[in-house]
């Protein structure tokens, strides 16, 4: 017994031993990690990456501090590596917390943006001037077409002989960030091209004005408020693929796509605007993706017909409302569905108060179709 009992305080004293080394090694660590860190943190802001790992690892180093400002320009070469537009990163880096308030505050839960009033017909419209002159190769009756891509395009590849169920729409963004020219109503800190990640602010409001309008008509309307062009923008329409792509599965009736963009030329005079009786609105444009970049599109006329069509339509009861219809090489990822399309609402020089002013008129034109 006396032998065991000798060898049951050995064990406790090896044990003792052993977590006081562990603790000392834990205290030296902590110790050198920490002033390595203050180090980093000053004088070589590459190492944030690194700082981040140690506050995982090691919580009890999370007192000392980073400059915010140096790690947001740490981050620049990584922004430009992977697509990221610059000044757009930069202002929700610094304006993050102002924007969170904005979105409290611009929260679309008023009475204006519930409230519809449907758009009247027989009015009339005038196109205001514009820097940009109109431009088309290709026509059918009153659709004008400009035919970018490198495919033959002909006047009978034009004619709208499709007949898609609109009664299920799915409305989404994959350039979500894309803004407006502020004004006192609709004011936003932009950042990069008129862009923000107020939603109050962006084409998704332009969107949910659409959905809101839609709605009303009696349409089942799927409104995506994903924002796929951040933090990369080049990786957008990837992203946009996917998700849409899931979407569709779940909802396999649905052919009548709606990604809702704003013109993206950088020049904050050019603002392509109709007036409607006494309402003036941002001018819309079809951009039809289509097989022209050698990539598989078997659905390309299907959805430039469809645009056709709804052009067609809007040309009858607004004239102006639509520019002449774009067909460029690229997919826009419109091979997922036959009826869809790129919508872009205005430019850079319009303002959102036009450009919610148009999905008044466009949702009228859709519900007569």
């Amino acid at each position: 017994m006396i032998n065991l009992a000798v060898v049951e305080i050995k064990d406790i004293i090896k044990y003792l031993v052993k977590l006081t080394i562990v603790i000392t090694i834990i205290i030296a660590l902590t110790r050198y990690f920490s002033g390595l860190k203050t180090k980093l943190n000053t004088d070589d802001i590459s190492s944030k990456p690194f700082l981040i790992c140690l506050d995982t690892v090691i919580p009890s180093i999370k007192n000392v501090n980073y400059n915010d400002e140096k790690v947001a320009e740490m981050l620049n070469p990584l922004k430009m590596a992977f697509g990221v537009e610059i000044g757009m990163i930069n202002a929700l880096s610094e304006n993050k917390k102002d924007e969170a308030k904005e979105n409290n505050n611009n929260s679309p839960k008023n009475d204006e943006e519930n409230s519809v009033e449907e758009a009247k017909t027989g009015i009339k419209t005038e196109v205001q001037e514009s820097i940009v002159p109109e431009k088309f190769t290709v026509s059918y009756k009153t659709v004008k077409v400009k035919n970018d891509s490198d495919l033959k395009l002909t006047s009978d590849m034009l004619v709208p002989d499709v007949n898609l169920n609109m009664k299920d729409i799915i409305i989404y963004h994959t350039h979500a960030s894309e803004s407006y020219t502020p004004t006192e109503k609709y004011s936003y800190k932009k950042s990069g091209n008129f862009r923000t990640l107020d939603t109050s602010r962006s084409v998704i409001r332009v969107g949910t004005e659409l959905e809101k309008y839609m709605k009303s008509y009696g349409y089942n309307i799927t409104h995506d408020t994903t924002v796929y062009d951040y933090p990369s923008y080049n990786d957008s329409y990837n992203r946009s693929l996917y998700s849409i792509g899931k979407m569709l599965e779940k909802n396999k009736e649905t052919e009548v796509l709606f990604d809702i963009h704003r013109d993206a030329i950088a020049d904050s005079t050019y603002a392509p605007t109709v007036k409607i009786g006494d309402e003036y609105a941002s001018q819309l444009m079809f951009v039809i993706g289509s097989s022209g970049g050698g990539n598989k599109h078997d659905n390309w006329n299907i959805n430039l017909k469809f645009a056709v069509k709804i052009q067609e339509k809007a040309n009858e009861m607004y004239p102006g409302l639509f520019k002449p219809i774009i067909l460029r090489n690229s997919r826009y990822n419109q091979q997922l569905a036959k009826g869809s399309c790129i919508i872009e609402v205005g430019a850079t020089g319009n303002t959102l108060e036009q450009s919610l002013t148009s999905m008044k008129y466009l949702s009228k034109v859709l519900s007569e179709m």
